[in-house]
């Protein structure tokens, strides 16, 4: 998976607003989907949320846009604490996977809707839904009504929807879920150009990790109501601070090993573990695909079980000779088929892991 390249907001386009979510507790009944959930977003900066379900990341959003009446804690948006004020006075845009347009409406007409409430100027009106429309290339298709658009047109149609109030902060819940593999990834990436060049503060809430990966400058990994780990998403791969982000982020193999000042012993090999703060003692070491190689001999050996070609690398399972499964990702050219023996050498790259428990 490459990342997206993506330029960094400048002080002149950062128009967007700082966020904070401040201990925010919310209950449903005896299940508390927030406890004392926490996250403050700078001024144009795009944070996802990301988590499997059930962890709290759509409450987290829903809250922050006035959706949710908030249990405990503090939601200030330019430090303004906004947990009373009504989702109509928030200046929020936001997206959903549900595309929720109005079908007798056309395209121009669902994206002037907002300002029409808001009673902007026809003339002001005109020209600001000329732009939303010309930043998500649906400017020839102004005329049409939604059950004439694709998936991916009718999602550019809310986005654009969304944008042009102008708003302060813009919320994405799930936005490309409901797309094809190929017009996700291109829908995703204009989101994050065109969210670069307005400098909206942004919260995107999903569960893919490739997209979280692909256009975050941070990313929050949620489990349990509340923040795992946040980081850039080159320090959550390369740097999980938890064996749930290793585990989660990425794809790892869990290896058995044993910990011995700061060092784990696994299969007759060395890495550095990642915290090195942890107690010697039996632990499991998350180790990457990328970080075992494929050997002509020596290491540790095992039998081919499947062998993926997922175009500029290929992914290898085998099953090492203790019956522990073992995952490999390694240059096309090398083409194991299933039954074949074959030995890998881990690299030695620092790991996460945790106690045996």
């Amino acid at each position: 998976m490459t990342r997206t390249a993506q330029p960094t907001p400048t002080t002149a386009n950062r128009s967007g607003a700082t966020v904070e979510l401040d201990g925010v507790v919310k209950s449903y009944g005896a299940h508390t989907a927030l406890t004392g959930f926490s996250l403050r977003l700078e001024p144009g900066e795009f944070v996802s949320l990301l988590g499997p379900s059930g962890c709290g990341k759509t409450t987290a959003l829903r809250a922050l846009a006035g959706l949710e009446v908030i249990d405990a804690g503090a939601i200030r948006i330019d430090g303004q604490d906004v947990a009373a004020v009504p989702v109509e006075r928030r200046d929020i845009g936001m997206v959903f996977q549900q595309y929720s347009l109005f079908p007798h409406m056309t395209v121009r007409q669902n994206v002037a809707f907002g300002l029409e409430i808001r009673k902007v100027p026809a003339d002001d009106r005109r020209r600001r839904v000329v732009e939303a429309l010309d930043m998500v290339h649906l400017a020839d298709l102004t005329d049409r009504y939604p059950h004439q658009l694709s998936g991916g047109q009718q999602q550019r149609v809310a986005l654009a929807r969304a944008l042009v109030t102008r708003p302060r902060v813009l919320l994405l819940d799930e936005p490309l879920s409901a797309l094809d593999a190929k017009v996700r990834v291109t829908l995703r990436d204009e989101i994050r150009r065109i969210q670069t060049e307005l400098g909206i503060t942004t919260l995107f809430v999903t569960h893919d990790q490739e997209e979280a990966l692909a256009v975050s400058d941070r990313i929050a990994v949620m489990h349990g109501g509340g923040i795992e780990q946040i980081g850039t998403p080159e320090q959550l791969y390369m740097r999980p601070a938890t064996a749930f982000t290793a585990d989660f982020v990425g794809q790892s193999n869990r290896l058995r090993g044993d910990l011995r000042g700061g060092d784990v012993f696994t299969y007759g090999f060395s890495l550095p573990s990642i915290d090195r703060t942890l107690d010697d003692g039996p632990v499991t070491a998350y180790v990457r695909p990328e970080d075992v190689m494929l050997a002509p001999d020596g290491g540790l050996s095992g039998a081919v079980l499947t062998s993926s070609f997922l175009g500029s690398v290929r992914r290898t399972t085998l099953r090492l000779d203790d019956g522990t499964a073992l995952v490999v990702q390694h240059d096309v050219a090398q083409r194991p088929v299933p039954g074949d023996e074959v030995h890998v050498r881990l690299l030695g790259t620092p790991v996460a892991v945790a106690p045996l428990g």
